[in-house]
């Protein structure tokens, strides 16, 4: 069996491109969302809560996982770690795909501030006099929050019961949340940044799939000042930034292995 784990819309065209020769696949996602756009892709057997390297090695044992690959967000550096152990320790082979990174390209850019961690943003945001929109995500805004900020902070987050649940709970009034599932256009990303007068923006490096680049080019053109924060460097073993290479040494080491 294949082990996957998804964390990005990459994962559904690995997916798709697995099932082009299996379905005996063991499919792992953070949340009952990620699990509920699957329906139409053919899985053996799909978890929908995450996972600790003990539950992975448990995984791999109980299904006789003998390839596992993983596709989760580039900033989800610990799930990796915990994969990459649990392969190793089972005596399995372990693949990456990784999203080539966006924000390189503007390095020269003075408006595209790269911060180490989410405390980096203080240095930033107390030259920001006006609003500012988070877009990392809703398991981060805590961590914006504790920042304390002098700033109105605007959250852009997935439209799920569970989101708004978590919003209440951490006291996010709903004037400043917008609710949308992403990527995001660049006209779409000018409207919100001119909607919500936003001086700047806080963003991941998520790659172009991410809509990192939409992001960017949309703030820059309206002179506003970005902080993106900085990824963990990970040397990942196995790691491919094309799916359809990343698929195919899968599918060549599944041949051998089956």
């Amino acid at each position: 069996m294949i082990g996957l784990v998804l964390g990005t819309s990459e994962g559904r065209e690995i997916l798709q491109r697995i099932n082009e020769f299996t379905g005996d696949v063991f499919v792992t996602t953070a949340t009952k969302y990620g699990g509920d756009i699957l329906n139409e892709y053919d899985i053996k057997i799909l978890n929908t809560t995450p996972l600790d390297k003990k539950g992975f090695k448990d995984k791999i044992k109980e299904l006789n996982i003998q390839i596992f690959l993983d596709s989760t967000h580039p900033y989800a550096v610990e799930v990796s770690k915990n994969i990459i152990e649990a392969c190793n320790e089972s005596g399995i082979t372990y693949l990456r795909y990784e999203r080539e990174s966006v924000v390189e390209k503007y390095g020269d850019e003075e408006l595209v501030h790269l911060v180490e961690g989410y405390e980096g943003l203080q240095e930033v945001l107390e030259n920001i006099q006006g609003n500012v929109l988070n877009t990392t995500g809703s398991r981060n805004i805590k961590r914006v929050k504790e920042l304390n900020v002098h700033n109105r902070v605007i959250h852009r987050v997935l439209p799920t019961l569970k989101v708004m649940t978590e919003m209440e709970e951490l006291g996010i009034e709903p004037h400043n949340l917008i609710m949308i599932k992403g990527p995001v256009s660049y006209q779409l990303n000018k409207a919100f940044y001119k909607e919500y007068n936003i001086e700047c923006v806080i963003m991941k490096d998520s790659g172009l799939a991410g809509g990192t680049d939409e992001k960017i080019k949309s703030a820059l053109d309206l002179n506003i000042p970005v902080a993106v924060i900085k990824k963990e460097q990970m040397d990942y073993p196995n790691k491919f930034n094309s799916i359809k290479e990343c698929v195919e040494e899968l599918k060549s080491r599944w041949n051998n292995e089956s």
